[in-house]
């Protein structure tokens, strides 16, 4: 997308048109457009011929067929073959070059977030026969979650509503052991990540700007990228950077957040609830603590 910004720009400053360009490397205005918005692979004489005809200078040319060569090497996530599905390695390309994410979920903790026994329960629906796609699936979320411990200049701002952190997941002992050790989790990051921020919206606040559903917003600080806003629904996902549509969401955001508890007293909610799941985990009876 970078590069293709940069190639729509020096056109436009020679005031070439898209079909001039794609006559220069015998394609359509149509191909023009779509290696301009990034959606397309480049083919590096591609590249070197539109440069040419915009006027740039050799060693420009160069730097920036340095930077087509990286543009087309597959991410990582490419090494999960058929086992994601196109529109979620798609999210992953953008969620890896974002610096700030913010996120609200209402129902789960975020996959960024998730211990991996908790992944594991949301990806195998508490199946335990082995699964050859499933483990690829809970590889690659482990693997999205690396930046997250280790990537200090990306900042997370999540959201959560209160009952993403009180519905057990798993049966029974277990499924209260998972969500104990999640919550723990949750404390912990809130404790010791500087650039992970957690807040927690309390039942007692009732409906707000956010109930029907679950959204993740992507900003690219050091780029000259819009802001992309990214909906998961049953069986696809939509990357959206239409700017009335971002503005909606990042408005719902910032409502959700004067709605939530201040990071301080959500980090007082997380150790409550976990105090509820460990009294629960604990309980003979096989568990029968309020977790309401």
């Amino acid at each position: 997308m970078l590069l293709g910004q940069e190639l729509r720009s020096r056109r436009e400053q020679r005031g070439i048109s898209r079909e001039d360009a794609g006559a220069r490397i015998r394609a359509s205005a149509s191909k023009i457009s779509r290696m301009e918005l990034g959606r397309v692979g480049f083919k590096l004489r591609d590249i070197e011929d539109l440069l040419k005809l915009y006027g740039t200078d050799r060693r420009t040319i160069k730097e920036m067929l340095e930077v087509a060569k990286e543009s087309n090497k597959p991410g990582w996530w490419k090494d999960y073959g058929d086992s994601l599905h196109k529109w979620l390695t798609q999210y992953i390309g953008f969620e890896e070059a974002a610096d700030q994410i913010r996120i609200y979920e209402s129902q789960f903790v975020p996959g960024l977030l998730q211990t991996e026994e908790y992944a594991r329960e949301i990806i195998f629906g508490g199946v335990d026969a082995p699964d050859t796609v499933a483990e690829q699936r809970l590889a690659a979320r482990l693997k999205r979650q690396k930046r997250v411990e280790t990537d200090e200049g990306m900042r997370m701002w999540v959201v959560l509503d209160e009952a993403a952190v009180r519905r057990p997941i798993g049966v029974g002992i277990r499924g209260l052991g998972v969500m104990r050790r999640q919550i723990e989790h949750l404390i912990r990051l809130s404790t010791e990540k500087d650039n992970i921020t957690i807040q927690i919206i309390p039942f007692s606040v009732g409906a707000h700007a956010a109930e029907a559903g679950s959204f993740t917003l992507l900003r690219y600080s050091d780029y000259e990228l819009a802001d992309m806003v990214y909906l998961e629904q049953l069986h696809d996902g939509e990357l959206n950077d239409r700017p009335a549509v971002v503005e909606a969401y990042t408005k719902a955001m910032t409502r959700l957040s004067v709605s939530a508890a201040t990071p301080d007293e959500s980090l007082e909610m997380l150790r409550s609830i976990l105090k509820d799941f460990t009294d629960a985990d604990d309980d003979p009876d096989g568990g029968t603590a309020d977790l309401s």
